[in-house]
Formats: structure tokens, C-alpha cells, sequence
């Protein structure tokens, strides 16, 4: 696959990060059969913990992905896609690790989020240029 094509870098990273939401679900449904919980957490902190993992990634992923889409149908070159597609990739990663196994604040949830925003600001500031270029 040539990644000079249109399409092709945004491609990757949909790919991906639709990888990660399905992993954060399949670990949701793996322990709601284990605890035999089929609605909300009944109070199981680990249940609760993926719940919100698989939540807050369906919350920040879409907006990114349709960052990386448009930049992409506009012209955007195959690096600057890599580029946010990775970071926000890598924050959403460190994000649901650390809310996986932290109940409270940890440096791989604040890890995670300061790289989802880094993304975001990235996607902002690459999708402002090529509208006005």
C-alpha cells in the first residue's frame, strides 16, 4: 500500500483506533461474564474501570479521527496525519492503561490525556492552516 496516496495515512490510524475501542470492549464484555453483571458495574471497581476506559475512548476518539479524515481529503500531506494519528493513538493507549488500573489520578491517565489534547491541538491547528492555504 502506497501511503502517498490519498486516503491511505488517514486509513491507518481509523484502523487502529477502531482496534482500540473494540479491544476496551471485548475487556468490558470479559468481565461483565466473569462477575455476571449485564448492566452497569454493580459496584465492581474493575468492571466500573473498563466501562469508563471504553467510554472515554468512543468520547475522543471520533472527534480525532474526523480531524484526521478531513486533513487528509484536504490534501494534508501523509506525515502530518502519521503525526496526530500517533500521538492521539499513543494518549488514548496511556489513557485507558492508567485508567484500567488506577482508580484515582495517575501519571498514565494525565500521560494519556495531555497527548490526546496535544493531538487535538495538532488536528486544530493543521485543519485551520489548510482551510486558509
Amino acid at each position: 500500500m502506497d501511503v502517498a496516496n490519498p486516503g491511505h495515512a488517514s486509513a491507518l490510524w481509523v484502523g487502529l483506533h477502531i482496534l482500540l475501542i473494540l479491544v476496551l470492549s471485548l475487556l468490558v464484555v470479559r468481565l461483565r461474564n466473569k462477575h455476571k453483571v449485564f448492566l452497569g458495574d454493580e459496584g465492581i471497581p474493575e468492571l466500573a474501570q473498563a466501562i469508563r476506559a471504553f467510554g472515554n475512548a468512543t468520547e475522543y476518539v471520533p472527534p480525532g479521527l474526523a480531524g484526521l479524515i478531513v486533513l487528509d481529503l484536504s490534501g494534508a500531506t501523509p506525515l502530518v496525519i502519521h503525526i496526530a494519528g500517533f500521538i492521539l493513538l499513543v494518549g488514548r493507549v496511556t489513557h485507558a492503561v492508567g485508567l484500567s488500573n488506577s482508580v484515582g489520578t495517575s501519571i498514565p491517565r494525565a500521560l494519556g490525556m495531555t497527548m490526546t489534547w496535544c493531538a487535538y491541538v495538532f488536528l486544530i491547528a493543521a485543519l485551520l492552516i489548510s482551510s486558509i492555504v
